[in-house]
């Protein structure tokens, strides 16, 4: 059995990754995976090899001290690092989280990068029967103009779950989010996950928990 351990930006991104964890692979957190929330993306540090300034909760400000602390893993574990794709474009995302991986001197031997495009809320806002369930008491015109968007299509995914659900931008908290998050992630279909970016992070657990994990960093 693989052990995970899993960096998230935020504590908003941790119940839909705890749920594909256990009810979609029938994992147990403490005992095959933990899940690290962070505060926010931030950016990466100049110095790959410094400590991190403790004032910098970022996840990529933490990223390669963590990465290098993880060093110790063997085999039969992986660090996934799961991070909102906001505006960046994928494919220059990736080569750069690789490229941070390949100058650090130390690392775990496996470690699996992940984009939700554009964010967590997309993999929601993807999935409207999920939302539905979750609220019920959602207006069905609101709930409708959510199905009228492509999947992962970055259209400021957060902000259109809010009105959804009848909150204003201005008024929704990191509490807010994590709400939604509690609510929703359990009625996610995971078995055809309508998010591209969600399906490709299970694929990426699957892959790694049946020995097919690719080179660190892909």
């Amino acid at each position: 059995m693989i052990w995970f351990e899993v960096l998230v930006e935020g504590a908003s991104d941790v119940p839909a990754v705890r749920e594909v964890l256990t009810r979609h692979f029938g994992l147990q957190e403490n005992v095959h995976f933990r899940i690290h929330g962070h505060k926010g993306r931030g950016s990466l540090p100049d110095d790959l090899l410094s400590q991190p300034d403790p004032k910098q909760q970022t996840l990529l400000h933490q990223l390669p001290a963590k990465l290098r602390g993880f060093s110790y893993l063997d085999n039969d574990s992986c660090v996934v690092v799961l991070l909102d794709v906001d505006r960046d474009p994928c494919r220059e995302l990736l080569d750069r989280l690789n490229a941070m991986l390949a100058r650090l001197p130390k690392r775990p031997p496996r470690v699996l990068f992940r984009l939700a495009i554009e964010e967590t809320e997309s993999w929601f806002i993807a999935d409207v029967d999920a939302i539905a369930r979750a609220y019920p008491r959602a207006q069905p015109q609101k709930l409708q103009k959510l199905r009228r968007i492509a999947p992962d299509e970055l259209i400021g995914a957060w902000e259109e779950l809010a009105t959804a659900l009848g909150y204003s931008d201005s008024g929704v908290s990191g509490a807010d989010k994590y709400a939604w998050a509690v609510r929703i992630s359990p009625h996610l279909n995971l078995d055809e996950p309508r998010s591209p970016s969600l399906r490709k992070f299970i694929e990426g657990i699957k892959a790694v928990s049946r020995g097919h994990a690719p080179i660190p960093g892909v």
